[in-house]
This record gives C-alpha cells, sequence and structure tokens, in this order.
C-alpha cells in the first residue's frame, strides 16, 4: 500500500548497465537439481547460470509472481528471505539489516529515481509484465556505483518472443482496490515490440478512528512500457525500451491554522515517472561484444494543501529531478574460461525543489572492470573494481573479489568479500528549510556556512551569557563541511547443499562493518530556543547474521520451502559507552536511574533479530490447478526511546513480533481464461499504532484472458 508521507527529499546514485555475453563457468552438473537454471545478469553484469554464480543470489521468477498473486513489487520482495518491508516515508526494502537508501532498484538494469529521505516508493512498480526479479545480497558498488552498499534489486521485464500474442487482466479487492492491465507482443525476423499498460486505483483506508486524516488516502496510479528491437545486422542490434508512470492522491486532513486553531484542508499530490532507453550491441567477433547505451529519466511532484472554508492555500511543494548517463561496456573472452567486462561512463543529475535556493547540478564520471577466471573446472574467481569521481564529494574506490568452489557434486561453497558506498543525498547536501511553526532550521551541507552566519548577523542565535559570542558549535559545524559518501566493508560466506533430487538447501553468513554514517547534528542554538540542524559523517555501525533456505519436492507439483535470518544490527559507539559503564536509565518502577548493561541493548531501531517463512506451492498443469499458501513471521523490532537515553535497552520500544498469511488458488478454463482468487494477511493481523500498511484482510478475486498464440 502507498505511503502518505511526502514526495519531497529525494536520492539518486549512478549506475551502470547489463552486458550480454555469458561468463565460462563450470559445466552444469548433477548437483543442481533443484536450484534455479535462469541465466542472471546482475550479480557479474554479464550473463550466467543462477546456480554458478559466486555470490549470493535470489532469483523470482514469472510462475512464482503469478502464483502469489501479487500487484507490486513490494508485495514480491517481503516474502523473501532476508528481505523485509520497512515503511520510512515509503515502503522500502531492508537487506541484510540495512535500511532501504542502502539497497539500489533498476528496472531492466536503469535505476529508478526518485527517492523520499532515501526510500523509494516499491509500489510505484507493477509486476504484470515481470520475467524475473534478480536479488543480489553484499554489496554490489564495484559494479553498480552509489546506493548499491546493500545490494541490488534488478527488475527484468519482458523482452520481444517470436509470434503475436497478449493478454487482459483485471483484478478487484477489498477497499475497492481495482488493477485492470494488458500486454501486447509481437516479434517476426528483424522487428520486435512489446507494450504493457496498467491502471491500479485504491479507496484507501483508516486504520484509526478519529484520526485527522486517512491512514492511505485514495489513489490512482497507471503505468505504461514498451520495448522495440530491431535486428540491424547479423552482429548488430537495435533496442529502445520507455516507461511512464503517475500517480495521483486526495484527501481531506485537519491541520492547525495560524491562529492556532484547527482547520480542514484538501491535499491533493500527484507524481510522474518516465525514462527513456535506447541500446546498441555489436558483436566484434565471438569473443568480443560492445554496448552503447544512453539513459535518461525524470521525477516530479507536485503537493498543494488547501483550505476547505475558502480554498486559500495553506501550503504547496514541488520536487523535479532529472538523471542522464551514457555508457558504454565492452565484454571480452579472453579465451575458455577468463572474460573481462569493463567500461565507463558520465552522468548528469539535475534537482529543484522547493526546499533548496536553486537548481542544482551534479556531474559525475566512472570506470568499471571485472575479470571473469575459471581457473579449474570446480573453481570460479571473479575480481571486479570500479571508481567514482563526483563534483559534489571525494572520489570512491570500490573492490570486489568473490569466488566459488565445487567441493563434492553435491556440496558448493562460495565467498565474497566488497566495499559498498552510498553518496550523500540531494537533501544532506542542498537543504534550506526553517520551520514556520516550530521554529527550527535545517540546512544542507553546502549551505549550512553561510546560513549559521546570515542567522548570526540577523541576531537570530542564542548569545552565550560568558563570552557575549553566537552559540555555535565549532567542530560540529566544519564536520558539516566536509561530509563524504558513507561505505561498508562486507563479507559472505556461504554453502550450496544438494543431497539429492528432491532437497536443496543454501546457508549464507553475512557481516557488514559500515563507516561515515551520515546522521543530524545540532550545528547552533536559536534565540527562540530551538536548534540549527545539519548532517556530518560520524556514526559507525555494523550488521551482521545467518540465512538459511531449504526447498523440497515430495511429489511432481508440489514444493514446500522455509526460510529463516538471525540478524544482530548494533552502533560501534552505543557498545563501547555501554561496556564502559557510561550509559543509564531509570527504573519504570522505582524510577530510580540504573545503569545499562551491554545484554539490554537491542541494537539499531527497525532490526527484527527472528524472521522466517514457510511456503507451500502446487501445481497441477493436467487438471489446470493451483495453489499456494506463504506464512512470515517477523520477530519483535525497536521503534523508539522512551526513556530518554536516546538507544533501544527497555521492552516497551519493541513492536511485538507477528505472522501474516497469503493464500491463493487458481483454476485455469480452456486455454485462455484463468481465474484466481486470494486472500492476504488471512489471520487479519493490525497495529494501527506502528504498522500503517497493514490493513486487515484483503481478499480479491481476478481474471486473465490470453490472445493470440505462440508461433
Amino acid at each position: 500500500m502507498r505511503s502518505t508521507a511526502t514526495f519531497c527529499f529525494l536520492l539518486i546514485g549512478p549506475l551502470p548497465v547489463l552486458a550480454q555475453l555469458p561468463a565460462a563457468s563450470a559445466p552444469d552438473s548433477a548437483t543442481r537439481h533443484l536450484t534455479l537454471r535462469e541465466v542472471v545478469v546482475t550479480a557479474t553484469r554479464t550473463e550466467r547460470n543462477a546456480a554458478e554464480v559466486p555470490i549470493p543470489v535470489t532469483v523470482i521468477g514469472q510462475a512464482q509472481i503469478r502464483a502469489m498473486g501479487a500487484l507490486r513489487l513490494g508485495d514480491v520482495l517481503g516474502e523473501q528471505t532476508g528481505l523485509t518491508t520497512v515503511n520510512d516515508h515509503g515502503q522500502g526494502i531492508q537487506l541484510q539489516g540495512l535500511n532501504p537508501e542502502y539497497t539500489l532498484i533498476l528496472v531492466d538494469g536503469e535505476p529508478l529515481i526518485g527517492r523520499t529521505a532515501g526510500t523509494l516508493e516499491l509500489s510505484r512498480v507493477a509486476v504484470g509484465n515481470i520475467e524475473r526479479v534478480e536479488v543480489v545480497k553484499g554489496p554490489a558498488s564495484a559494479l553498480w556505483g552509489s546506493e548499491a552498499l546493500a545490494g541490488v534489486v534488478n527488475i527484468i521485464t519482458e523482452k520481444p518472443q517470436p509470434g503475436t500474442r497478449g493478454n487482459v487482466r483485471l483484478r478487484y479487492g477489498a477497499n475497492r482496490t481495482l488493477d485492470v492491465g494488458g500486454s501486447f507482443n509481437t516479434k517476426g525476423e528483424r522487428v520486435g515490440l512489446t507494450v504493457f499498460v496498467n491502471r491500479y486505483s485504491s479507496q484507501g483506508y483508516t486504520l484509526t478512528e478519529n484520526s485527522t486524516g486517512p491512514t492511505q488516502p485514495p489513489f490512482s496510479s497507471y503505468t505504461a512500457q514498451s520495448r522495440f528491437t530491431y535486428q540491424l545486422s547479423e552482429k548488430t542490434s537495435l533496442s529502445l525500451a520507455g516507461r511512464y508512470f503517475t500517480e495521483g492522491q486526495q484527501s481531506d486532513q485537519t491541520v492547525t491554522g495560524e491562529t492556532g486553531a484547527a482547520a480542514r484542508v484538501r491535499a491533493e499530490s500527484r507524481q510522474h515517472d518516465y525514462n527513456l532507453s535506447p541500446v546498441l550491441t555489436h558483436r566484434f567477433s565471438d569473443q568480443l561484444l560492445a554496448t552503447a547505451r544512453l539513459y535518461h529519466s525524470g521525477y516530479r511532484t507536485r503537493e498543494d494543501y488547501t483550505y476547505h472554508a475558502d480554498g486559500s492555500l495553506y501550503d504547496a511543494a514541488y520536487f523535479h529531478q532529472t538523471f542522464t548517463r551514457p555508457e558504454l561496456q565492452a565484454d571480452w573472452q579472453l579465451k575458455p574460461g577468463q572474460t573481462l567486462t569493463g567500461g565507463a561512463g558520465y552522468l548528469r543529475e539535475t534537482v529543484e525543489a522547493t526546499r533548496y535556493e536553486q537548481r542544482q547540478l551534479l556531474r559525475a564520471y566512472y570506470a568499471f572492470g571485472q575479470y571473469d577466471w575459471l581457473l579449474t573446472p570446480r573453481l570460479n574467481l571473479v575480481l571486479g573494481a570500479r571508481y567514482d569521481g563526483h563534483s559534489q564529494y571525494s572520489g570512491q574506490f570500490s573492490p570486489k573479489v568473490s569466488g566459488r568452489y565445487q567441493v563434492r557434486p553435491w556440496l558448493a561453497v562460495r565467498a565474497s568479500a566488497g566495499r559498498g558506498y552510498r553518496a550523500p543525498d540531494f537533501r544532506q547536501l542542498y537543504l534550506n528549510f526553517s520551520n514556520p511553526v516550530v521554529g527550527y532550521s535545517v540546512f544542507g551541507t553546502h549551505q549550512v556556512q553561510a546560513k549559521v552566519a546570515q542567522l548570526a548577523a540577523q541576531g537570530q542565535l542564542a548569545v552565550d551569557a560568558e563570552t557575549g559570542q553566537p552559540v555555535i558549535y565549532q567542530a560540529v559545524l566544519t564536520q558539516a563541511g566536509s561530509l563524504t559518501a558513507e561505505s561498508s566493508w562486507a563479507y559472505n560466506v556461504g554453502l550450496q547443499i544438494d543431497p539429492h533430487a528432491k532437497t536443496s538447501i543454501t546457508v549464507n553468513a553475512f557481516r557488514n562493518d559500515l563507516r561515515n554514517l551520515i546522521e543530524t547534528a545540532t550545528v547552533a542554538l536559536k534565540a527562540n530556543g530551538q536548534a540549527v540542524y545539519s548532517y556530518r559523517n560520524v556514526t559507525q555501525a555494523y550488521t551482521q547474521g545467518l540465512e538459511a533456505e531449504a526447498r523440497y519436492r515430495p511429489v511432481p507439483g508440489l514444493t514446500l520451502s522455509g526460510g529463516y535470518q538471525l540478524l544482530v544490527a548494533k552502533a560501534k559507539a552505543v557498545e563501547d559507552k555501554l561496556a564502559a559503564g557510561e550509559i543509564f536509565r531509570k527504573d519504570p518502577q522505582t524510577q530510580q536511574t540504573e545503569r545499562v548493561s551491554p545484554a539490554d541493548y537491542g541494537g539499531l531501531y527497525n532490526r527484527s533479530r527472528h524472521s522466517f517463512n514457510l511456503k507451500a506451492f502446487y501445481e497441477n498443469d493436467k487438471a489446470g490447478w493451483s495453489a499456494s499458501a506463504r506464512g512470515l513471521y517477523r520477530g519483535r523490532y525497536g521503534f523508539g526511546d522512551l526513556n530518554g537515553n536516546t538507544i533501544l535497552d527497555a521492552a516497551g520500544e519493541y513492536v511485538p513480533g507477528y505472522w501474516l498469511l497469503n493464500v491463493a488458488a487458481a483454476k485455469t478454463l480452456g486455454p485462455r481464461l484463468n481465474l484466481q482468487a486470494g486472500l492476504d494477511n488471512a489471520l487479519g493481523y493490525t497495529n494501527p499504532t506502528y504498522i500503517s500498511t497493514l490493513p486487515g484482510r484483503l481478499y480479491y478475486a481476478s481474471l486473465t484472458l490470453e490472445l493470440g498464440k505462440r508461433p
């Protein structure tokens, strides 16, 4: 479901493109009984069998997406092991305990732009034309640049296939949710075309009685996506892809007016997201493939709040962002078992917003390389590195090494180590905001020096009684003026176990050491008692844990699976203070001050130590039946500090753990018609205080009509 948060304060990061030359890999053996055989491209930028890549990759295929009855990307990702849907300025995905701003979201290898406070809203992506979703866990900045610190989610959409066909889909469910869409495909000897259109709407819902506005306002969104391909010659091909998304929301809310009295306002918002990507590929020989690509994307939002009484303006905001990037990439198979990939690109970003003083322009260049080496039939090593130079922060070097070793026919070991980074976002660099009601101010690091000096000259800063000087924390102000990218060194070690043809098990242990995390800091005090804030690199933290998945096929057509994640995520500075006995709290019963022990520290907020899933998928092609049941458990997690010591250390600071149960069943009637019905959150769990995206039980029914035929 949508978030009611504002669309402003966005972040994007540079990234390159996908290659199409298969890299050498170990021959497919009997050990790959149950591991997915799909070709994946996100892990190494070259086509690889998913079973053979040396880093953790999850592949979610089209059949599974349809069996789930999913409509939006968040529905798909939220059911995967090690991925947690979180709601912070929108619905994002947490990967290996790292927040949404550290995960890069791609569509066909191109970045989705338009983040709100670091979160990219997953409900912007319809799944009706998705071929598969690839999730790479662990830092991928060596190939993809900024934002790929935690990993990459790449949505691969359908490409033109031989023949002419299409489909029409209709779905209706709770909260008057309506999804209507269709797709068209045609391909001849040289020309191919796909078209996908979708309309998605809901009347929203309200979880809390007597609230100032709906929890989820009514909305309607439209998606159009197309790809045109043309085979210029036997060795040269051209592809032109484009996507357009728009959404509008409207609701009534209660606000406090200038006089302090409550007033009703009408809130209207609209967002637009578009991109265009021409790609030219040429195969010089069987060993050398070159790809030239240009990508342009734009994102725009507009919000208007008007008083019900007279239609006068209460507030208005806008955000405009563009991203343009040309790139060249070459894939060269030096010899059997050795593939060299290299490329370079340039990107140009612009941003205009209500809370930025002027239009901002960012420029960057980058170069990357990767060496994929099959040393022996059992051992594969992949070495990669990338350098990013940027006009607004220091250059970033991101190396990575990974390997996979086939110990036995039924056992493989894989390991990887690498550096990831995330660039400061526009908000942290350029924000210029002063709250007119409360009175505090927040300035980006490129604004804060001049703005603090201006406030001091205007007499708006508090004055120290002893020195008579404005209260400015000069050391913090200096730190804020030299912001750099956040970074992480990460390590993954795992096993692939295929004991027999019906069973597959994967285990992966991970560790992420994060440095230079950006946090809000007070740089000065105002005469009105409020503060002036900016951003600085201070915090160090880590996340570590274990992921395990098992899949079993007891009979043909039935697949049972389960996944579990153990996660520990903590700030290092807090651990040091706890060890030194420097953190205290008040006992809620006696009101006496007591020292907090290290065992009481629950770690970073919004992280569950334990989470797991249990799934069953059944398909009977002969009878035309299919069904699925998916149980998801998220353990308790911290929501905020209640006792004033700023850390998670008390039982009342946790959101209780909960179960979700989703079920669906489908029946094929003849060669063209498919009916499906389902119930999400069948247990009816809600938590209005802390989880706004769970409105209770959600029933639905859908119909799909296939048109045309395959050649």
